[in-house]
């Protein structure tokens, strides 16, 4: 049971909650030991949240899991962890994410919770409707970042939230993508939404954001207080998400990919180094070329 209690909690979709070290990277401030700490407890604090999320979704969704094919095995689909034991899971880890949270300061405390219930309500009525299912996806990872900066004390560049944002949109949607044509004409049974969907509507969509965050990251990368407080030659990094994004469009046409984008970044060699050589450059640019 406590092995279908953590697989249901899904460790590997714990890697979107790495958004919250965003202030701590982009604020310099990975050298102060204290707001490391603080940055790791949001870490924790949000992968407590999601966790209990996920496990409220499976059982809400447990009628569609059963008919898909990857999702009809995980343990409350299966039928090897009881609804009552999971919404009792994650009542515990919510409650003890929350206390974390408002014990680090009321301002964190107050993030966690619009997070929890804008998921509780994104799980229970917002993902059936089109288009705001992925919007308020995408706004939980900027929930993430502002989780993340409140926690330090630092303020975070409006550039890096729509950065975010955008990002979160693209991976959003090339779910949904994947959804849609893996499924086929059995996808609206699995989700509504897909219904209202059709490839070339996300094609268009994905898109558009793709080049929108490309853009996004650039401009902050080239925006005055970025060159001030941040780097002067931050852009060096830009060759590397270019790549990252060009990367995750050919696995998501070619590779049939982009269901789980945690799985997609660990098991693609070429994204993972992108990904390692995008956070060295960083490392590097931030070390080397100091604010003016």
């Amino acid at each position: 049971m406590i092995r279908d209690i953590f697989i249901s909690l899904r460790p590997r979709q714990w890697l979107k909650n790495t958004f919250v070290f965003a202030a701590l990277v982009f604020a310099r401030q990975f050298a102060d030991g204290e707001k490391v700490l603080l940055s790791l407890l949001v870490f924790v604090i949000f992968s407590l949240l999601s966790g209990a999320v996920y496990l409220i979704n499976d059982v809400a969704d447990i009628k569609e899991d059963r008919k898909h094919r990857e999702k009809r095995d995980r343990p409350i689909a299966a039928g090897r962890l009881s609804p009552s034991s999971a919404i009792a899971v994650a009542v515990i880890t919510s409650l003890l994410a929350l206390a974390g949270a408002f014990l680090i300061s009321s301002e964190l405390g107050l993030v966690a919770l619009v997070y929890l219930l804008l998921m509780g309500a994104y799980t229970l009525f917002l993902k059936r409707i089109i288009i705001v299912d992925v919007l308020v996806i995408a706004f939980g990872f900027i929930l993430r970042v502002l989780a993340g900066g409140v926690a330090i004390a630092v303020p975070i560049s409006e550039w890096l939230y729509i950065c975010t944002f955008l990002l979160a949109l693209f991976l959003a949607l090339s779910k949904r993508r994947y959804e849609l044509v893996m499924m086929g004409a059995a996808a609206a049974g699995h989700r509504k939404t897909l219904a209202e969907y059709s490839s070339a509507l996300l094609d268009q969509m994905i898109a558009v954001v793709t080049s929108s965050t490309v853009m996004a990251y650039a401009l902050y990368t080239l925006y005055p207080r970025t060159r001030v407080e941040v780097s002067p030659r931050l852009y060096y990094s830009i060759p590397f998400v270019l790549y990252g994004i060009f990367r995750y469009l050919y696995l998501i046409h070619r590779k049939a990919a982009g269901g789980e984008p945690g799985r997609t970044l660990l098991t693609d060699r070429a994204l993972l180094l992108d990904v390692l050589l995008w956070v060295l450059s960083i490392i590097i640019i931030l070390h080397f070329f100091p604010p003016r």
